[in-house]
């Protein structure tokens, strides 16, 4: 592994996806949607610790809310438009 790595501050993606409740496959996806920092060391994506706890932490801030397609701003840049 590359001289970045830190065993305290990168963990598996299998680790991160134990720690966060969700599937390894969403956590590529987290990863890939710039969501959580993932980088590649060797073969082997390896996750920002901090960066899924602190997803994890903004998931449950937001609760119910998370699905609401009208958080990101889509209602205020809709009436922009009009």
């Amino acid at each position: 592994m590359s001289n970045d790595y830190k065993s305290d501050e990168w963990i598996t993606t299998a680790e991160a996806a134990k720690l966060a409740g969700y599937k390894p496959a969403h956590i590529r996806y987290l990863v890939k949607e710039g969501h959580v920092i993932g980088q590649k060391f060797g073969r082997d994506w390896m996750i920002n610790r901090e960066s899924i706890q602190s997803y994890v932490r903004k998931m449950k801030e937001l609760g119910p809310a998370k699905y609401d397609p009208w958080r990101t701003g889509a209602r205020q840049r809709q009436s922009e438009d009009s």
